[in-house]
């Protein structure tokens, strides 16, 4: 005879998957219209989204974990699948990822809006770090790492993976945020990673 069912029964109602990303394309379309992120409340956007107040709250704190969710969604910190032809066709993608968030938020009002709300909030900022950047350094980390098994990168780079990485993005990220008229055109990429490529390879004469 078996005995009685354990099975721990979840409490309260589930989360409506649905109802989090109507109250979040809220958020992003009221930034998108122009209203300041200071003059959002969490009421008005729960009647903008047409939920109840108790079911944002539920959700989200208040309105600096709202908007990292927002940001999250427009800005997202996943690395783009690798091909895994080359180290070279890799680091590619890598970095091309870099050139079209560039040019996105060069594109993107609201998204200029979000960054600078963020960056006017040292908490909200921080987060955003651990949750979007922190994210994307571990994914290129991962990736140098395996170029310095493939025999693709000088080992001894290896000790300073933190300064690699800056190294790495380092190009790209200047062009986008520092230089906002420079061309970031096809194949801009390509031509990174190859100067790149030619710091950190392994000279061939060892």
């Amino acid at each position: 005879m078996s005995g009685p069912d354990t099975t721990a029964v979840p409490r309260g109602r589930p989360r409506d998957a649905a109802v989090g990303h109507k109250v979040i394309e809220t958020v992003l379309r009221l930034i998108a219209e122009g209203t300041p992120f200071g003059d959002l409340t969490m009421e008005g956007i729960a009647r903008e989204a047409g939920v109840g107040k108790a079911t944002v709250y539920r959700r989200w704190a208040g309105k600096d974990a709202l908007l990292l969710d927002a940001m999250v969604a427009v800005d997202n910190p996943a690395m783009p699948e690798l091909p895994g032809t080359s180290f070279r066709d890799d680091l590619v993608v890598a970095v091309e990822t870099i050139r079209r968030r560039g040019l996105a938020k060069r594109d993107s009002a609201m998204l200029r809006n979000m960054l600078t709300q963020a960056q006017n909030n040292p908490e909200l900022w921080r987060r955003y770090h651990e949750t979007v950047i922190a994210t994307r350094r571990a994914a290129l980390r991962r990736l140098l790492e395996r170029g310095i098994e493939l025999g693709a990168v000088r080992p001894e780079l290896g000790s300073d993976l933190e300064l690699l990485v800056d190294f790495v993005t380092g190009p790209m990220l200047v062009r986008t945020a520092f230089h906002q008229d420079a061309p970031l055109d096809e194949g801009l990429a390509e031509r990174v990673v190859d100067l790149i490529l030619d710091g950190i390879a392994p000279d061939p004469a060892e």
